[in-house]
């Protein structure tokens, strides 16, 4: 195999720590939860771990407004308790990144605090303040981007809720204490960092304003009912227009480079941008080691011809890079709907999870996977506003019922639908009393979906060979035997195909075939014509499918209905 970077080499696992684990029976996940899980994990087959803020934080975003960045909240537990997970994981060969909130601090942060006091205390630059809002900006999450501080008599910028004052990172003092708190995680042998919203960290120095006729909970109602292409296509333009001043400012990857330079002072660490812009990993070498490749989950299906039509994209700007670049590729996460949910058709949704996994797990480049979607966890649409721990989601509501008179009922559908609980509900993990996440009787801090008595639990589809989670766990191992499938190239076959994507990864002494068939047909199939499966056999190392032989001829190849299909090609 080549010689790659264990973060090439990996797969990982976000874990949404809230949800994951609880520990010691009070509803909520923590360390001791983790911990005890880390076997799991690593019979699951995983390499990496990205933990979701776990820092102190009011929890206005679910920890994304950190009050300390170098401390444990403590319904997790104590910096010991970390201390002891990050061993465990590590005894286990598992690396650990944390999430790295730039952007912004909780409004309850000392900084924040001081930097409010007045107009002249030594933090007093350490935030973003006017004496009038200068212009019509929104905040992404709930309204207008600027909140008045009356022991100032200013007004303070924030690109996410009000709770979360944005840092002046022209400030060299701001910079020294992040980059402080960067340093204290790694000292401590974290293995990397995974950067939050890094987009958001500079605004437009003209304070420009946006052009769009109408504010953030107007938006969200004309996307809502937005149907017509043309209606799709102003909405994009309206979100786009709404924010572009706020977003991809100039000074980021000079701020990039500062903590690769940070970062590189430690051995084998690592940092991927909550980003799609391949320009954050500068020349290949000097900024990020990976961004996401959000493009391929920004679909409301996956086709054959999106995913070739991404990976040509993709591929095409890493090799760009002079250093060259590193894909990385993801379905879901804590922001996003169950891929499970988000990709189903409501009559194929099994199949088409099992695709989908298997496409994260087979392109060129490093995998994220999130927690829950192993076992086919879905969205949990809430039906009670009370149950709502989405700032954003509860924001949305309240407003839309009290300024746009719209029918409770209503709003209600449409917060569920929007807000972010329905994908961050507590990890099925037996058939019992709170999914086996909290002990019989205690309340946990999101309800439990009820869908965990239907099988979908790591109990129960541990013992049945059939279940999701042993489909991944065969994925993974098979990845992890299968050096193509590691580190080889990308080709594309039959690019005009409409039912499947098939593609050849190659490395220097293995060809592997991988085909995905996205549709209801059997289909019989010729690869004879591409070069590396000329005179080939076809040796199965995967199937979703029931196969009575091993080998197969390239020429003459059946797949079954939504088959997964992965063979070496053996002379």
């Amino acid at each position: 195999m080549k010689t790659l970077k264990w973060w090439q080499n990996a797969v990982f696992y976000q874990i949404y720590p809230r949800s994951f684990a609880d520990g010691n029976g009070d509803g909520i996940g923590d360390f001791k939860g983790i911990t005890e899980k880390l076997d799991y994990l690593a019979g699951l087959g995983v390499d990496a771990l990205w933990l979701s803020p776990h820092f102190p934080s009011p929890n206005w975003d679910c920890g994304y407004d950190i009050s300390d960045y170098t401390n444990v909240a403590p319904e997790y537990g104590t910096m010991d308790d970390f201390k002891h997970f990050l061993g465990e994981a590590h005894k286990r060969n598992l690396r650990v990144i944390l999430d790295l909130v730039l952007n912004h601090t909780s409004d309850e942060h000392p900084w924040f605090l001081e930097s409010k006091s007045s107009k002249d205390n030594p933090k007093a630059d350490w935030y973003v303040w006017v004496d009038t809002p200068p212009n019509n900006w929104q905040s992404c999450f709930d309204g207008e981007a600027w909140t008045y501080a009356p022991e100032r008599n200013q007004y303070y910028y924030h690109y996410f809720m009000k709770q979360q004052p944005d840092l002046n990172w022209k400030n060299p003092e701001v910079k020294k204490a992040m980059w402080d708190a960067v340093r204290f995680w790694l000292d401590l042998g974290v293995d990397g960092y995974r950067l939050d919203a890094l987009g958001t960290i500079f605004e437009d120095p003209a304070l420009t304003p946006h052009t769009v006729p109408m504010n953030l909970v107007e938006l969200r109602r004309f996307s809502e009912a937005a149907k017509t292409p043309e209606e799709l296509k102003q909405k994009e333009k309206y979100w786009h227009d709404m924010f572009k001043n706020q977003w991809g400012q100039p000074g980021i990857h000079e701020l990039m480079k500062e903590l690769r330079s940070i970062v590189d002072e430690y051995e084998d660490r690592m940092l991927v941008g909550e980003d799609d812009n391949i320009d954050y990993m500068g020349n290949g070498m000097d900024e990020l080691h990976l961004v996401f490749n959000f493009p391929l989950a920004n679909t409301d299906r996956i086709t054959p011809k999106h995913i070739r039509n991404n990976q040509q994209d993709r591929i095409a700007q890493l090799n760009k890079l002079s250093a060259g670049g590193w894909a990385c590729n993801t379905l879901g996460n804590h922001d996003r709907s169950r891929i499970y949910t988000c990709y189903g058709d409501k009559v194929h949704d099994a199949e088409l999870a099992r695709l989908n996994a298997a496409l994260v797990l087979t392109l060129k480049g490093t995998p994220f996977l999130y927690n829950g979607e192993e076992i086919g966890m879905t969205d949990y649409m809430l039906t009670n506003i009370a149950q709502v721990k989405d700032t954003m989601g509860s924001w949305y509501y309240h407003t839309i019922v009290t300024d746009m008179g719209v029918h409770p009922d209503e709003a209600l559908v449409r917060t569920a639908e929007m807000t972010r609980d329905k994908n961050r509900t507590p990890m099925h993990w037996a058939n019992k009393p709170n999914a086996g996440f909290s002990p019989d009787g205690v309340e946990t801090w999101l309800p439990v979906n009820p869908n965990y008595k239907a099988g979908i639990n790591v109990h129960d589809q541990e013992r049945n060979p059939d279940s999701i989670l042993n489909y991944y766990k065969h994925l993974l191992k098979v990845r992890r035997e299968t050096p193509a499938l590691v580190e080889g190239n990308y080709t594309p076959l039959h690019e005009n195909a409409e039912d499947y994507f098939a593609f050849l990864r190659t490395a220097e002494k293995q060809a592997v075939l991988v085909v995905l068939n996205y549709s209801e047909k059997r289909l019989n199939l010729n690869f004879s014509d591409a070069k590396e499966l000329e005179n080939k056999n076809l040796h199965t190392l995967f199937s979703s499918g029931v196969r009575s032989h091993v080998e197969h001829a390239a020429s003459k190849l059946s797949i079954a209905p939504f088959e997964v299909f992965i063979a070496e090609a053996k002379a």
